[in-house]
């Protein structure tokens, strides 16, 4: 069935861990899976201060991310970036220490 849509890649494929991501690259829909596997990671690499990408467009995706944000158990807390670093297009994050 050449219509049925097919991955784009067979394995997962694996994204160094930095201190910040972009999410325009992903669905809506893929974002809460990303953002908690991506604090994940973080921590796991010793990063507590992250910084999400999410862009201003009409605050769609920043919804997402913050709804995830205020519900994340090791999210110390979180705040727009500075307007020279993205301002409100960019998520700031504090994650809590191990």
């Amino acid at each position: 069935m050449a219509d049925e849509k097919q991955p784009p890649f067979a394995e997962p494929v694996v994204v160094p861990i930095e201190d910040s991501i972009d999410l325009h690259a992903f669905a809506p829909e893929d974002i809460p899976g990303v953002v908690e596997e991506y604090l994940d990671q973080c921590r796991r690499a010793g990063l507590y201060a992250v910084r999400l990408i999410h862009g201003r467009g009409k605050g769609i995706q920043r919804r997402i991310v913050r709804s995830i944000l205020e519900k994340h158990s090791w999210v110390g807390s979180f705040k727009d970036a500075p307007p020279e670093s993205g301002g409100w297009g960019v998520t700031v994050v504090e994650l809590k220490r191990i």
